[in-house]
C-alpha cells in the first residue's frame, strides 16, 4: 500500500515537474585518442564497493495477489564475504585442522585407499552363505539317498602329523606245518605268511654345514622386505592431490563445507572421489554430447572482482521441443545430468587454484518464463543435479543471483529460508523484473553483462575491454552528454537507457562561430521494446563537440549506459 500510495503522490504534481525540467550535462573533457579506449567523464562517479543484500525486497507480493515493485532504496543486510585461500590468512585452528587433514590424505595416499574405493563393495552375507548352505544341503540328501557310497569320516585323531614320514615294511614268513593223515602217515607243508608293519619315520636331523651356518648368522638379521608402493595419484578437478599449494585450496573446499571438521571434511573427499570414479569423470571429459542446451547454460564474461559468471536460463524450457528432447523419459534426464556435469567441469577446470586465484563462480539465475513446479521432469532432473553438486562440488558459487523472480518463487524460498544456513542465505540475491538489470551492475559491470539483460556486450565494435560509463538519469530531467574532439577521426558510440521510455538525439556542434550544427540523429523516443542498444558513427573534419541528449519526461529514473572510441581518419 505505501508502494501505491508513493506512486499516487509523485503521479499527481507531474505537470509541474515537466513543466520546471531540470538539465543536467555532463561534459567529457578527454575524449580518447584514435584506437584507444573511451576517456572518463567530468562527472565522476565514485564506485563503492557493491552491497551484496541477502534478498532484493523490492519484489514481493502485494495483498491483492499482484506482483509490486518499488522504486525505494531496498535496506542492505549482511552479505558473503569469502574467504582468504591463502594458508597464512586462516586462523590458527583453521592451520591446524588444515593439516590434520592433509596428514590423513596422504596416509591415505601410502595406503592406496582411493584406489580400494574403486572397487565394487561385497555382496551382503545372506548372498553369500545361501550358495554354501544350498551346497551342503544337496550333498546330504545324496548321502542320505547312497549311504553305501559315503566315505566313512576320518577323524583327525588317525591322521598322521605333518612331521612323521610312514614307512611300510613287510615282512614273509614260512611256516612249516606237520599233518598227520587218517592211516597215520605224516605230511609236511610249508606255508607263507606276510607280515606287515608300520613304522614311523623321524625327519632326518638337519645337516651339520646348515647348523654351524645358522649358528654363524648374526641374531639381529632378518629377510629381505619389499620395497613399499609409492604414493597413488589422485585427482580431482584436474589437480593432483598433495601435489603442490594448489591442493591446499581443494581440502580448504572440503573443510569449509564441513565447518572445519577434519573427519568428516575427509570422508567427504573419500566420497568425492568413490563418485567421481562410479560416475567416470575422466571419460565423460571426452564424451560429445551435443550442443542442444548452449542457450540454456553458458558462461558469459565476469564479475567485478573476476569471477566467472555463469547463466542458467530456465525459460528455455518452455520451447516443447527442447523439453521433449531433454527430459522425456529417464535415458535423456541422464544424457542432461551428463551434459551439466561436463559443462560444470571443464567450467572448473578454468579457474585458478592457486592461493590468491579465482577459483570460484557466480551463478545468474533467469527465472522469466520458467516452467515452475509443474513440470515433475525438469524438477526431478534439477533436485537429482543439486544432491550431485551439495555432495561432490562444494565452496564453488561465490554468489547465487536470481533476476526476473515472479512472486511465487519468493513465497517457496521464504518457507525453506528457515532450513538454510546463514553462509548459504548470505550468497542468495533476488530481483524482480524492473530491477533485474540495476542489481546486474552492482555486481557485474556493464561491459560484461549480455545485452538481453540490460547490458552492452554483444559482438560488434566494442567488446568487453572497452569500459562503460553509467550515468542515473533522473526523473522529469534532460541529460546532456558532450563530447569534445581536436582532431579529425571517426566517433563512434554506443548508448542504453535500461528500459528507454525517454528521447534520445545526437548532433555536432564545431567550435567556430561561423560553423553550423550538424544534425546526426534527430530526437525521438525511444520505446521499452525497441533495439537496445543505439550505435552510431560521425566522421568530424574540424574541432568541435559531439552532444548526446537524453530527455526522461516519466517519474521513475532511468539507467544510461554510454561508451565511445576514435579512429584515425586520413581524409
Amino acid at each position: 500500500m505505501e508502494v501505491v500510495a508513493e506512486e499516487v503522490k509523485n503521479a499527481a504534481p507531474r505537470k509541474e515537474v515537466t513543466a520546471v525540467a531540470v538539465e543536467e550535462v555532463v561534459v567529457v573533457t578527454d575524449v580518447p585518442q584514435a584506437e584507444k579506449p573511451a576517456a572518463a567523464a567530468v562527472v565522476v562517479v565514485e564506485k563503492e564497493p557493491p552491497p551484496v543484500p541477502e534478498m532484493e525486497q523490492a519484489v514481493k507480493p502485494a495483498p491483492t495477489g499482484e506482483f509490486v515493485e518499488s522504486d525505494e532504496k531496498v535496506p542492505q543486510s549482511d552479505s558473503f564475504k569469502e574467504e582468504s585461500t591463502r594458508v597464512s590468512d586462516l586462523s590458527e585452528t583453521e592451520k591446524k585442522a588444515l593439516e590434520e587433514l592433509k596428514q590423513l590424505v596422504q596416509d591415505a595416499l601410502n595406503h592406496h585407499q582411493f584406489t580400494a574405493l574403486a572397487s565394487p563393495p561385497p555382496p551382503p552375507k545372506e548372498e553369500q552363505q545361501a550358495p554354501v548352505e544350498a551346497e551342503e544341503k544337496k550333498k546330504s540328501v545324496e548321502e542320505e539317498q547312497n549311504p553305501e557310497t559315503t566315505p566313512p569320516e576320518v577323524k583327525d585323531e588317525c591322521q598322521p602329523r605333518e612331521e612323521e614320514t610312514v614307512s611300510v615294511v613287510a615282512e614273509t614268513v614260512v611256516v612249516v606245518e606237520e599233518k598227520v593223515d587218517d592211516d597215520g602217515a605224516k605230511t609236511v607243508e610249508a606255508i607263507e605268511e606276510t607280515i606287515v608293519a608300520v613304522v614311523a619315520e623321524q625327519p632326518p636331523p638337519p645337516p651339520k654345514e646348515a647348523d654351524e651356518a645358522a649358528a654363524a648368522a648374526p641374531q639381529d638379521a632378518k629377510p629381505e622386505a619389499a620395497p613399499a608402493p609409492p604414493p597413488e595419484d589422485v585427482f580431482i578437478w584436474g589437480i593432483k592431490l598433495m601435489e603442490d599449494e594448489r591442493s591446499d585450496v581443494i581440502l580448504l573446499k572440503f573443510l569449509r563445507a564441513r565447518d572445519f571438521k577434519v573427519k568428516e571434511a575427509f570422508a567427504m573427499i573419500k566420497n568425492t572421489v568413490r563418485w567421481r570414479k562410479e560416475f567416470g569423470i575422466d571419460q565423460l571429459m571426452e564424451e560429445e554430447l551435443g550442443n542442444d542446451l548452449e542457450k540454456v547454460v553458458f558462461m558469459h564474461g565476469s564479475d567485478k572482482e573476476g569471477h566467472p559468471v555463469c547463466y542458467n536460463v530456465y525459460g528455455g524450457f518452455q520451447n516443447k521441443d527442447l523439453y521433449q528432447k531433454t527430459f522425456s523419459d529417464e535415458e535423456k534426464r541422464q544424457k542432461f545430468l551428463r551434459w551439466r556435469i561436463q559443462f560444470l567441469e571443464k567450467s572448473i577446470r578454468k579457474l585458478d587454484f592457486t592461493p590468491g586465484g579465482i577459483s570460484t563462480i557466480v551463478q545468474v539465475n533467469d527465472l522469466k518464463n520458467s516452467p515452475g513446479l509443474g513440470k515433475r521432469e525438469l524438477t526431478k532432473a534439477t533436485k537429482q543435479a543439486l544432491h550431485i553438486l551439495q555432495d561432490n562440488y562444494p565452496e564453488f558459487v561465490a554468489k547465487q543471483i536470481f533476476i526476473n523472480v515472479p512472486w511465487w518463487y519468493l513465497a517457496v524460498n521464504r518457507m525453506i529460508s528457515p532450513f538454510l544456513t546463514q553462509r548459504t542465505k548470505s550468497k542468495f540475491v533476488f530481483a524482480g523484473p524492473s530491477k533485474s538489470a540495476e542489481t546486474l551492475f552492482k555486481y557485474i559491470a556493464a561491459e560484461q553483462v549480455p545485452v538481453k539483460y540490460g547490458g552492452l556486450s554483444k559482438e560488434g565494435e566494442f567488446g568487453t575491454a572497452d569500459a562503460v560509463t553509467e550515468i542515473t538519469v533522473k526523473p522529469a530531467t534532460k541529460q546532456t552528454l558532450e563530447f569534445p574532439v581536436n582532431e579529425t577521426c571517426l566517433l563512434t558510440w554506443e548508448v542504453r537507457v535500461v528500459g528507454w521510455e525517454v528521447s534520445y538525439g545526437a548532433e555536432f556542434v564545431p567550435n567556430t562561430e561561423e560553423g553550423y550544427t550538424v544534425i546526426i540523429q534527430k530526437a525521438r523516443k525511444m520505446a521499452g521494446n525497441e533495439e537496445p542498444v543505439i550505435c552510431n558513427s560521425f566522421k568530424i573534419g574540424e574541432p568541435g563537440k559531439v552532444v548526446i541528449t537524453i530527455d526522461n519526461p516519466s517519474s521513475k529514473k532511468k539507467k544510461l549506459l554510454y561508451r565511445l572510441k576514435t579512429k584515425v581518419s586520413s581524409d
